[in-house]
């Protein structure tokens, strides 16, 4: 360690060292580590060198996590089909758009449910919608019902919005500061492996299937595993049970009330006005699922070549979040640097990958075209030798998306450590961006051209990042003060501080 304390950390000024003040995570505590509370969820199990015991964060993360796997990965492989595995995307634009609208207008209250229920009732009740939406799809297989369809899809937004909420208020409050990439990084590996694993369903049902519908069994096997999911999520602890490895807990409030937590939502505004500079990139985190889902891969290829380009587009949102998310955590570089070099990447991805999309975009049919029921016959397939080129455009597009999201994760975690503030903030984020996909997958309802979606995709997400810049350049900073985040919360610093932390943990993850 002592050696270890000597490299030099990138953009670091020549001052004098000096210690932190004690900070979840962050401590200078020295001495002996107090003993966890009694009870069997903080019971230590060794593997390795490592402990772990269930109201860990490691453990939580791994559960919420798991609920994801299940139910909204499930969800995305089964969107990634284009048009949800029907031919015909109007019903899947209509259900969508109800989806999205709802989703926009309950996440943006849902920090106050998340903070008065607990992420445990809020995660329970947010699995729920999720099967009935895959069901709705069995149905309209056999009965044409686009009534329940659209039903399904503003449950599913009410669902969604109290899951993400909780799920965002997890991901960002309870790992220590310089452990936040990982988390990330780790969550978005077990989340999108559901997409992956939910993609082979219908690369497996459909391998031999050049036509449009995708089959029963299908839509089946979403609705075992969707459920499965939400009754995962009645096992997790509540935040105020979790207490990291260096004794510190998640800052909450002791009391709260539905007023307080309502007037809790008016303060993360209020108290720090800038943080809406980060609202257009929030609208525009999920705006290119529409034209990328629709636009590229269901006008353009049969259902086994959606279904093959579904299962790498997840694969490489996995490989984008390992990267991005363990790059935010490296050691050796200051935070406040690292949010800057992140920020100039991700501009730069936006005009490399999102260009070379461009040059593909411009040389295809129009709309009119490939809406047509007799172009079905002509759609790529994988055995054609114009498959390879927008087959990898598909994989970078997937690596974008995670890149995207796991560099606004981290931006929020950044900006606070407390599990209130962040469930307000994940509530901001989910709402904006549900808004976002709800105007562009209603632009699809509305049969609006692949080249204006497109375009209007591209334009938003390198506008946004304009934007944010001030709040990334300037207001993230190598550690994150406690007095500021307990101005959030009716906690005091001894309530959430450190028990204690040996010296050579203070770099563990």
């Amino acid at each position: 360690m002592a050696d270890a304390a000597k490299e030099p950390i990138v953009g670091a000024e020549a001052q004098p060292v000096q210690n932190p003040p004690p900070y979840p995570g962050e401590s200078t505590y020295t001495h002996a580590a107090e003993p966890r509370p009694e009870g069997w969820i903080y019971k230590g199990v060794k593997i390795g060198k490592k402990e772990f015991w269930y109201a860990s964060p490691k453990i939580q993360l791994l559960m919420v996590a798991l609920v994801c796997f299940l139910c909204p990965g499930m969800y995305n492989a089964l969107g990634g089909l284009g048009g949800a595995g029907q031919l015909d995307p109007t019903v899947q634009d209509h259900a969508s758009t109800a989806l999205y609208s709802v989703f926009a207008v309950v996440a943006f209250f849902s920090g106050s449910f998340a903070n008065k229920l607990g992420v445990k009732a809020t995660l329970s009740f947010g699995g729920l919608g999720y099967c009935i939406y895959a069901a709705s799809f069995l149905s309209y297989n056999h009965t044409q019902n686009v009534g329940f369809v659209i039903f399904a899809g503003a449950f599913l937004g009410v669902c969604a919005g109290m899951l993400w909420t909780a799920q965002g208020a997890i991901m960002m409050s309870y790992p220590p500061e310089q452990s936040k990439g990982r988390y990330i990084s780790w969550f978005w590996i077990i989340f999108n492996l559901g997409a992956v694993i939910g993609s082979l369903i219908p690369l497996g049902q459909n391998i031999n299937n050049t036509g449009g519908t995708v089959t029963d069994g299908t839509y089946v096997g979403f609705i075992v595993l969707m459920l499965v999911g939400a009754a995962l999520s009645i096992f997790l602890v509540n935040g105020d049970k979790v207490i990291r490895e260096d004794g510190s807990k998640v800052i909450l409030m002791k009391n709260p009330t539905w007023q307080s937590e309502f007037i809790g939502l008016w303060e993360c505004i209020s108290l720090s006005p800038w943080v809406v500079l980060l609202f257009p990139m929030f609208f525009a985190s999920n705006i290119f699922y529409t034209y990328q889902q629709n636009g590229l891969n269901g006008a353009h290829f049969n259902v086994r070549a959606r279904s093959l380009n579904n299962l790498l587009y997840w694969l490489a949102q996995i490989i984008g979040a390992v990267i991005f998310g363990y790059a935010l955590d490296y050691p050796k570089i200051r935070r406040s640097m690292r949010a800057k070099i992140s920020f100039v990447a991700l501009f730069a991805l936006t005009f490399i990958i999102w260009g070379g999309g461009y040059a593909w975009q411009r040389q295809q049919v129009p709309r009119e075209v490939s809406s047509q029921e007799g172009y079905e016959a002509l759609k790529t397939d994988w055995t054609e030798p114009s498959y390879i080129g927008p087959m990898f455009l598909y994989i970078f597009y997937g690596m974008y998306d995670a890149i995207w999201q796991t560099c606004i994760y981290w931006y929020m975690g950044a900006l606070s450590n407390s599990g209130r503030k962040t469930a307000n903030m994940a509530g901001f984020y989910k709402g904006l961006q549900s808004a976002g996909a709800a105007i562009f997958w209603r632009l699809d309802g509305l049969h609006t051209e692949f080249s204006t979606m497109f375009a209007a995709t591209w334009g938003v997400c390198a506008g946004s990042l304009l934007i944010a810049a001030p709040i990334i350049f300037l207001k993230i900073h190598d550690t994150t003060d406690l007095e500021e985040d307990l101005k959030y919360s009716d906690e005091t610093a001894q309530d959430v501080a450190p028990s204690s932390v040996p010296e050579e943990k203070r770099q563990s993850v």
